[in-house]
């Protein structure tokens, strides 16, 4: 590949002055004339009838402009997937969880919208609730939706290769099991979302969203406005993790009030409302086993996973597929089974978070992977790398790998880490780990069926010509991917970084399905470079003409256009634009036209250069049931080596170091690669040893505040070394695909390895909080009874279970 200009640099980001100097507007920022406060009431019952609703007292409060239930608002239902819409602004008979919204009101400010909330009489009639994912599959368990019987929201039965012949040629076979708690995203700033609707019918929301394309296309559908006429914008975001990748009853209830009220209507959620809209991770239990021969070789893996997924589906159709599809990578399985069933419960709605669907059962699979060579008497990194993948090859479950550097990221943290050496290193209560990652760079399909294209950009240059004005509507939510526009823009183009302009987030900008998957440097990146190159041959053409040359004479060399026989009068229109371009700065000097002549030109020539690109996939994947979920123009793969200390004594597990490579294709900004890289570890260190939110027996979140929902903090944080690997992805723009989520997909498996390294323990449960741990370790020394996970039903503790086991 020939050398880059811009890409593969320490680019500082286009948006980092006005963040790092608080100039950056994020939705709580604005402000509108005459704009009115709205405030949510949520229900206190996990579980409940609506009997009867009075708001007289809230309507005829002081300040009080509006307040809408079900009766007001539309019962369209709304959800992810249309296959599994089950939400409506309002429930109109019962809630189904602590935090269902069932009204809203608008007051001239937010003071008085809360105060209203106490004011609104609601007769609740109890109802069992079922608040435990194995419970709820069970016959006669209360059900949470009709529509679902058995509380099934879904579930998936996929088999690949011959798994009973494998079974019977496997000389080893090792199983075990891995659940979680449910863990929330965590992100800084907290949803936010501010409505107008204008005299002619148009509806604008600013919110703190990923995906203002899905957003947009839900409110047309609930609200009847015409999608023409709903637009979307995404200001500044403090993060989203997939908790904001989906509308909201907060979004479609602000957008109702402001259509009846006709002002502007501003909500925003508190931290503990953060926590009961979750839509976060959900709570996985994966049981698996893995056969292999004698030698190493894989040969069949079976897995089997119920999911608490919540009061609704939101990603959960997505979810149950991902937990078992990203498996068959990247290590050689010819054989696989997988069932994999998602329980509705009366609590927050789970969803998509980093790594959707796939970061607890890498976890066990790469934990399995660790007992597999302990059982073996083989190195567990030299038996990865007997087993891994390599570019050009095909899973069992159809998933094509166009480029995986898996060896590359391997050996870069085997030799990195000091591997080799470990045993001469090793201390009392010292361990080391290591494993592999795997995840998606985009989605193959979008959310609902549909042959649109996944993204849309438009390149324009101004008419003065000099700078380069990029249109799109992708939603930069922190991770970077304006500057990785601008940075593509002006690699084909010839530019400075400083000279290109980047508009996002903006549903009236183009179409863009948002920010979920790792999608957006490789789609939104192919548009922006088709863009750019269809501009950049719109100012040849214009300067060929001009010159009565061919196009194709002419050629782009370093940002400059020349003249391929040197014949064409090229200081002539040097001149033009001098004329053209006086008193705004001295002409740049040098050989051939820089690209800031050619586009005055051009425009000259033919008016506004406006240059367009699009993205989506080709058909991808089999034709099984669900092979849409999971396939993808492009896989990111991963390693990581974590060193931790653990106290016996008190189960303490220290993080020291962790050593990560990971295969982004294409560095196109260093920084924020080994940023996203450095972010993935530190998510999934804070999700294996503190994370999980805490119910009570009714239902009730109990620590709904970063106070007491822990993570990972800067006290915490290990030595983090990067590594990047390049493997040159065909279907990437300039080789380029994901790095934003498969980066947590390691860390995990890699700590629980090192914890069992340390001290011949392996927890089976996440957070491995101190008391976990010590239980565990107690029961290994006979000073305690043995050790259940708590979160484990007893009738699952004897190895694989059956499907009786999930009500089925």
């Amino acid at each position: 590949m020939a050398e880059t200009r811009v890409l593969r640099t320490r680019a500082v980001r286009i948006d980092a002055a006005d963040k790092a100097a608080g100039r950056a507007l994020y939705t709580d920022d604005l402000r509108f004339p005459g704009m009115l406060h709205a405030a949510l009431l949520q229900s206190p019952h996990a579980h409940a009838r609506i009997r009867r609703i009075d708001v007289s007292r809230a309507r005829a409060m002081p300040g009080v402009v509006d307040v809408i239930t079900a009766a007001e608002a539309p019962s369209t239902p709304f959800g992810v997937s249309p296959a599994r819409y089950d939400e409506t602004i309002f429930p109109a008979d019962r809630v189904r969880y602590v935090g269902d919204e069932v009204a809203a009101v608008a007051a001239e400010d937010e003071e008085t919208a809360l105060r209203a909330l106490g004011a609104i009489e609601v007769d609740y009639e109890p109802l069992p609730a079922v608040l435990d994912a194995f419970e709820a599959l069970r016959p006669g368990a209360p059900q949470v939706h009709e529509k679902y019987p058995n509380n099934v929201t879904g579930e998936v039965h996929d088999e690949f290769g011959d798994v009973a012949a494998a079974e019977a040629q496997a000389e080893v076979k090792v199983s075990g099991r891995l659940c979680n708690r449910m863990q929330d995203g965590a992100f800084l700033e907290p949803q936010a979302c501010i409505a107008q609707y204008d005299a002619r019918g148009f509806l604008t929301l600013w919110s703190s969203t990923q995906a203002p394309h899905y957003v947009q296309r839900t409110l047309s559908m609930v609200l009847g406005v015409p999608i023409g006429k709903v637009r979307v914008v995404k200001p500044a975001v403090g993060g989203g993790f997939g908790p904001k990748a989906a509308c909201g009853t907060h979004e479609l209830a602000t957008c109702l009030l402001a259509m009846r009220t006709g002002r502007p209507v501003k909500l925003r959620f508190t931290r503990e409302q953060v926590f009961l809209h979750s839509r976060s991770r959900h709570q996985f239990f994966h049981e698996m086993e893995i056969g292999a021969k004698r030698d190493g070789t894989l040969l069949y893996l079976k897995h089997k996973n119920v999911m608490d997924g919540g009061a609704y589906s939101s990603f959960g159709i997505a979810t149950v597929y991902y937990a078992g599809s990203l498996l068959g990578a990247p290590y050689r399985l010819p054989n696989m089974r997988y069932d994999g069933w998602r329980a509705a419960t009366n609590k927050p709605a789970c969803g998509a978070q980093r790594g959707h669907g796939g970061v607890i059962a890498r976890a066990l699979f790469e934990v399995l992977m660790d007992d597999l060579a302990r059982r073996l008497g083989r190195d567990p990194i030299d038996l990865r790398l007997q087993n891994v993948m390599g570019a050009g090859e095909t899973t069992c479950n159809h998933l094509d790998m166009s480029s995986l550097g898996m060896r590359e990221c391997l050996e870069a943290v085997r030799d990195g880490s000091a591997w080799k050496e470990r045993e001469t290193r090793r201390a009392p209560g010292r361990g080391i780990g290591a494993a592999c990652g795997f995840f998606v760079s985009g989605a193959g399909y979008p959310i609902y069926r549909s042959e649109t294209w996944h993204c849309n950009v438009i390149v324009k240059l101004p008419e003065v010509g000099g700078s380069v004005l990029v249109l799109t509507g992708a939603a930069d939510i922190g991770q970077g991917s304006d500057t990785v526009m601008a940075m593509i823009a002006a690699e084909v183009l010839g530019v400075e970084l400083d000279d290109v302009k980047v508009l996002s987030g903006d549903t009236d900008l183009a179409l863009d399905l948002g920010a979920y998957s790792s999608r957006t440097t490789l789609m939104t990146g192919h548009a922006t470079k088709m863009a750019a190159e269809d501009a950049r041959r719109q100012v040849t053409e214009a300067v060929a003409g001009r010159l009565g040359v061919p196009p194709e004479r002419l050629e782009w060399r370093d940002g400059r256009l020349f003249d391929r026989e040197g014949r064409a009068d090229l200081g002539a229109l040097r001149q033009v634009y001098v004329k053209e371009h006086r008193g705004f700065g001295d002409p740049p000097a040098g050989d051939g036209l820089t690209f800031r002549e050619a586009s005055r030109i051009a425009f000259l020539e033919r008016g506004a250069i406006v240059g367009r690109g699009h993205y989506k996939p080709p058909a991808l994947g089999g034709t099984h049931k669900g092979a849409a979920v999971g396939t993808s123009p492009a896989y990111g793969c991963c390693a990581q080596v974590a060193e931790v200390s653990v106290d016996r004594e008190t189960g303490q597990v220290t993080l020291h170091r962790i050593v990560g490579a990971h295969d982004c294709g294409l560095a196109i900004n260093v920084t924020s690669v080994e940023g996203q890289m450095q972010g993935s570890m530190s998510m999934g260190l804070g999700e294996t040893l503190f994370e999980e939110v805490k119910f009570d027996d009714r239902g009730r979140v109990c620590n709904a505040n970063l106070g007491e929902y822990k993570i990972a903090t800067a006290l915490d944080a290990p030595k983090m070394e990067c590594v990047i690997v390049e493997s040159r992805e065909p279907n990437g723009p300039f080789g380029a695909k994901e790095v934003g989520e498969g980066g947590i997909m390691p860390t995990m498996p890699a700590i629980l390895n090192a914890i069992r390294d340390a001290v011949g323990v392996r927890p089976d449960e996440v957070p491995v909080t101190p008391e976990r741990l010590k239980r565990l370790l107690d029961a290994a020394e006979g000073n305690a009874a043995p050790c259940v996970g708590e979160a484990w039903p007893e009738a699952t503790c004897g190895g694989l279970t059956g499907p009786s086991l999930c009500g089925r």
